[in-house]
């Protein structure tokens, strides 16, 4: 029987943990403050009450923030933050895109597969950046609205994380509650089973019932300017893939998403229409008319492509952009010293160490090298350069930078590095070489010191959300266990289920986590609830063979329970990242993701007891 105190301290402790909740859900207040909120209650609660014959203090109630699993998942942030800022996954999203008018089904099938095969390898959040441009791109050429790919999106990249050890942060942590209970390690493909079942149904179902749950709404807003030309050079280098390209029809097919209005060869000029006198050469300058977003995409297509232009109009001692890379437009204002000038008699890469990628003048389409245009008031340049760079313009009285219109630019000439330190991490976690926190965090490191990002750029990749959340689940995790709460509600699990088996048990929390999840964040969730499973589900044992598997079967039904954040947009961030370019509303979400969660959970509880050998 329990003592007064202690039956009062599990009380105290369960209402602090319901309270945390209710915070997390109704949103009152920033998950960051309501996470620090709940550290520190516990901290205060257990230094002026402490647990009788027990050490456990504040070392306990904070160690989740020096814990393996929240270091490997935070070095695998800045890993997929190394492959979204170098364009890693550029080039393969951009064939994607290009291939849609020939093969429709074929592409969107090829894009969502590669979009699964990448989410089970690395933290989803960067893939769905990734793509969410594509996926609108093809919606607005075929005519539909964004919000009938977005959500899709998000899903698939959730269900591909249930089926490796590094596919979601959630499996990391449950993995190592189950290692540090238990002394039990799951492999990296130990989930994949069971996971790719619940992966298959999930996408039969958004293609046969989910597409017609959709909203279709029309949100998309054209680009401000996106329709101005720009004038822009090209070089053609050694290196860029479109040397040697013949023209076709006195035009070059590779390049229709600008137009070439001349090519320069030394003192020869060509005009067009080309014909094959005029096949690309090392060292022509093509003379370009191309919209901004054009000549961004050109920057990230190819390596060849960014030096070429990088190399034009450049001193062979000139220094490229180094930093965090971006794109912005400027001004030419009136009374500004640089009218009347041209752009190396300015000097301006040398002055600023910034690069005018484009020139557009609204009184008419020059047709002339770049570096030879006479600038004039009111003439809008196009600048490329580092963030710093850029930002340093805005001191400059003879432009007027339109700071508001920066945007980012991958670095495309270290996608090769960042493909290289991306597939090492993987193949050593794949294949037990290292575990997974030293496989990552050697990854991350790697990241920096090979110039895929910088200091700055890794920092701001560590989300002070995930950080505080995951710390706040373990200070909750760690004072249920230390009341007896936990102990308290797997007893009660297993007398609700004793009459029927530990498959009952295992279905009955499969179902609690899967609503929690889609309420609380899913790493909050399921790192709550992994120690309760295993304290219920091994009660059931009655051999320490039976003991092990049962506690497998527990972490394993807390995975993929946790997992199903399909309900609410606050289930999971890429659910919120899909939200503003989907124009989705919150009940979009439940009508979409509430039977899917459901349909997991039945899936779940007919496969479930004979997969893990219950039946």
């Amino acid at each position: 029987m329990l003592s007064d105190p202690q039956m009062l301290r599990m009380i105290v402790v369960l209402a602090i943990v319901a309270v945390i909740v209710v915070f997390y859900a109704l949103e009152i207040f920033s998950i960051e403050l309501v996470s620090a909120g709940a550290i520190a209650t516990f901290l205060l609660l257990f230094h002026f009450w402490p647990v009788p014959q027990s050490t456990f203090g504040s070392e306990n109630i904070l160690a989740g923030f020096s814990n393996p699993a929240l270091i490997a998942i935070l070095a695998l942030l800045v890993v997929g933050q190394g492959m979204f800022h170098t364009g890693a996954m550029e080039g393969p999203s951009r064939v994607l895109a290009a291939s849609y008018d020939r093969h429709p089904t074929l592409t969107m099938a090829a894009l969502f597969g590669f979009v699964m095969l990448v989410s089970a390898f690395i933290n989803n959040t960067p893939v769905v950046v990734m793509f969410i441009p594509v996926l609108v791109t093809i919606a607005a050429r075929v005519g539909t609205s964004a919000s009938q790919v977005m959500i899709p999106l998000s899903y698939v990249s959730i269900l591909a994380g249930m089926t490796t050890l590094i596919g979601s942060s959630t499996n990391i942590l449950v993995a190592d509650v189950l290692k540090r209970e238990g002394h039990i390690a799951l492999g990296f493909f130990s989930l994949a089973p069971m996971g790719l079942v619940l992966a298959f149904v999930g996408v039969a179902y958004l293609l046969l019932i989910g597409v017609r749950l959709l909203p279709k709404r029309d949100g998309a807003k054209k680009e401000h300017g996106s329709g101005r030309q720009y004038i822009a050079q090209i070089e053609i280098t050694a290196k860029n893939p479109h040397l040697g390209e013949v023209p076709v029809a006195g035009m070059y097919p590779q390049l229709q998403t600008v137009t070439v209005r001349m090519v320069q060869r030394g003192d020869r000029i060509f005009y067009p229409p080309y014909d094959d006198d005029a096949t690309l050469q090392e060292g022509d300058i093509l003379t370009v008319a191309a919209t901004r977003k054009a000549l961004s995409d050109l920057l990230i297509s190819d390596p060849g492509i960014l030096s070429g232009m990088l190399r034009t109009g450049a001193a062979e001692e000139d220094a490229n952009p180094e930093g965090a890379l971006a794109i912005t437009e400027a001004v030419v204002a009136p009374g500004s010293r640089y009218i009347g000038r041209t752009l190396e008699q300015i000097g301006f890469r040398a002055r600023t160490g910034c690069i005018v990628l484009g020139i557009q003048r609204r009184s008419h389409m020059m047709r002339q090298k770049l570096s030879t245009i006479r600038l004039q008031a009111g003439d809008d340049l196009l600048l490329f350069g580092s963030r710093v760079g850029l930002r340093a313009l805005r001191h400059d009285k003879d432009l007027l930078v339109l700071l508001w219109s920066m945007a980012d630019v991958p670095d495309i000439r270290r996608s090769g590095r960042a493909r290289l330190i991306f597939g090492a991490v993987i193949l050593a976690t794949a294949s037990g070489f290292v575990p997974i926190v030293d496989a990552a965090l050697a990854g991350a490191v790697a990241m920096v010191v090979f110039g895929c990002l910088n200091l700055r750029q890794a920092a701001r990749s560590l989300d002070l959300r995930i950080y505080l959340l995951i710390g706040a689940a373990f200070a909750m995790g760690a004072s249920l266990q230390e009341s007896g709460a936990a102990e308290m509600i797997a007893n009660a699990a297993v007398t609700a289920a004793m009459p029927y088996g530990p498959a009952v048990l295992l279905i009955g929390l499969f179902g609690l986590v899967a609503v929690l999840t889609n309420i609380l964040s899913n790493a909050a969730t399921a790192v709550l609830f992994a120690p309760i499973a295993v304290n219920a589900a091994i009660q059931f044992a009655d051999t320490p063979a039976m003991e092990e598997k049962l506690a497998i079967a527990a972490v394993m039904t807390v995975i993929y329970a946790a997992n199903c954040s399909f309900a609410t947009p606050i289930a999971y961030q890429t659910n919120l990242l899909v939200m503003g370019p989907g124009h989705y509303k919150f009940m979009d979400y439940l009508r979409v993701g509430g039977p899917l969660v459901l349909l997991l959970w039945l899936v779940y509880a007919i496969i479930a007891p004979y997969y893990f050998g219950l039946n």
